[in-house]
């Protein structure tokens, strides 16, 4: 058995049995090994901001990792924009990064560069296969530590000699250990604060906002009367009708100060405290008010849910029953476009068990309202700010739940980042609808100038735009082999959406704002 080989065993036997991948010829033992570890299926990507952002969206759905295969530096160069937005997300991922022979690494050939130096900012865990022998418990210490909590990125490097030479063994994982419970002071303090002060709101980080632990902080809220607020920047909800309604932190900087002047004390489970996404020069960067008390009763690396289940026994908040969202849908509007109609049409179709991908930050910003009482869905928003996070995130989203419609709202500008991601989907006939909101324009930049005070001039705001030559969406995605149409009437929009949902092959609407 070869180094590759072992790799692959150890990979599928950790219950890693997916692999997006933009190889090159230092990582070639890898691929030829697939064909005899047939356990692993391979996803081929046009590029590797592709693969790790669809590395994220397919842990975010399973809570398990998948893997990339990426060539040498330069392909993980071309991979770190999403893998900062896997780090913020807190997702288990693992990075298999190619070297050259330990041989010939010290000549100067083009493609040489410190892989370590490279990986080592969005890496929890970091290590070089020297040896076909170390590559399988190597790998199986990458897998525990990826999964270890708070979830993270473990970076393997694989000399291509490590992965060609014979020695290789597959490896069982090492136990994970749990991660550590809050001790009973924090846990006394944060019912303290639920009992003694007015206006209290649980802010619910990752892992918290899906499953039993919205269940139990639903239970909390329903006891005490305090609000469950999420961060902005968040992982994945599971919202709808039939679950505790969650209150998202404003982006923008006034509104979201606005939004939380009112709390007495907020609790941060998994979260961290809510600040301003950019420093200004005549807006406070921290948005609570200083009335408010900002409380960590459990950080990341922690057992959030086992300290929202220690507050609610505290709290006897176990016999309470939640207030869930109502089912109400916007009646299906007709007309000429518009953001509030382009919302109530996803509202008034989004059909059940669907997946939102959401990178429309401006064009988009009525979505979350709009679908607050639809049939029970999933939410995903880009978590560290790199744009071009949509599209893969939809690509990895639907390879974890084949059986699940994916739509993807997605910004032109950012879109066009990863827009390789269409021929994916095109390739593996994912589930995914895709909304492009054209508005030429870089227009949540147009709204920055706005915000600090700049009076800009034609030049200024000609690098905020993206038109001249518009870009044809339909054609990219036509080129792709996706189906693609244009929307010009909120009737045109629900008739593409409809049909979208009900493909079971990628689609792609596009709609000029």
């Amino acid at each position: 058995m070869n180094g590759a080989e072992s790799l692959i065993g150890t990979l599928t036997r950790g219950g890693v049995t997916v692999c997006f991948m933009n190889p090159g010829t230092s990582e070639i033992h890898f691929v030829a090994a697939l064909d005899r570890v047939p356990a692993m299926r391979g996803i081929p990507c046009l590029f590797e901001g592709v693969a790790s952002g669809a590395a994220d969206g397919y842990a975010r759905m399973t809570g398990k990792p998948a893997c990339t295969l990426l060539h040498l530096g330069p392909g993980l160069t071309n991979a770190l924009a999403n893998l900062h937005n896997a780090c913020r997300a807190r997702v288990p991922l693992i990075n298999i990064v190619g070297d050259h022979a330990r041989f010939h690494r010290h000549y100067e050939t083009p493609l040489a560069s410190d892989i370590a130096t490279l990986a080592r900012p969005h890496s929890a865990w970091l290590r070089s296969a020297e040896s076909a022998a170390e590559v399988g418990r190597d790998c199986a210490e990458a897998i525990a530590a990826a999964r270890a909590a708070p979830g993270g990125i473990a970076t393997l490097i694989l000399p291509a000699d490590s992965a060609w030479s014979d020695g290789g063994a597959i490896a069982d994982v090492p136990p994970i250990p749990a991660a550590p419970l809050p001790d009973e002071a924090r846990i006394a303090h944060a019912a303290g604060l639920m009992t003694r002060r007015g206006h209290v709101g649980l802010v619910l980080g990752t892992g918290l906002t899906v499953g039993g632990p919205l269940i139990i902080a639903g239970q909390i809220a329903a006891k005490t009367g305090a609000k469950l607020l999420a961060p902005f920047a968040f992982t994945r909800i599971e919202r709808g009708a039939g679950r505790p309604p969650m209150e998202r932190i404003a982006y923008v900087t006034d509104q979201a100060i606005e939004q939380l002047s009112g709390y007495d004390a907020l609790i941060l489970l998994n979260a961290s405290p809510p600040v301003a996404f950019f420093g200004h020069p005549r807006k406070p960067s921290v948005l609570t008010a200083e009335k408010t008390e900002v409380f960590t009763l459990s950080a990341p690396q922690e057992d959030g849910a086992g300290a929202l289940a220690a507050l609610a026994e505290r709290l006897h908040a176990g016999d309470a029953t939640p207030a869930l969202q109502p089912q109400a849908r916007p009646q299906l509007p007709t007309g000429e476009i518009t953001l509030n109609g382009l919302a109530a049409v996803v509202g008034a179709l989004l059909p059940e068990s669907a997946i939102v991908i959401d990178e429309s930050i401006t064009s988009g910003r009525g979505m979350m309202a709009a679908t607050a009482g639809a049939p029970p869905h999933d939410w995903l928003v880009n978590t560290g700010g790199s744009i071009g996070i949509g599209m893969p995130l939809a690509v990895g989203a639907a390879v974890a739940c084949p059986e699940r419609p994916v739509l993807c709202l997605e910004a032109d500008g950012s879109g066009m980042y990863t827009l390789q991601a269409l021929w994916t989907a095109a390739r593996e006939n994912l589930r995914i609808t895709t909304v492009i909101f054209a508005n030429r324009a870089y227009a949540i930049l147009k709204g920055e100038l706005v915000s600090a005070g700049e009076n800009p001039g034609p030049k200024a705001l000609d690098m905020l735009e993206i038109g001249r030559p518009d870009i044809d969406w339909v054609a990219l995605a036509s080129g792709m082999g996706v189906s693609a149409t244009k929307a010009a009437t909120l009737e045109d929009f629900a008739r593409d959406l409809a049909r979208g949902f009900a493909s079971c092959s990628p689609t792609l609407i596009e709609i000029v704002v």
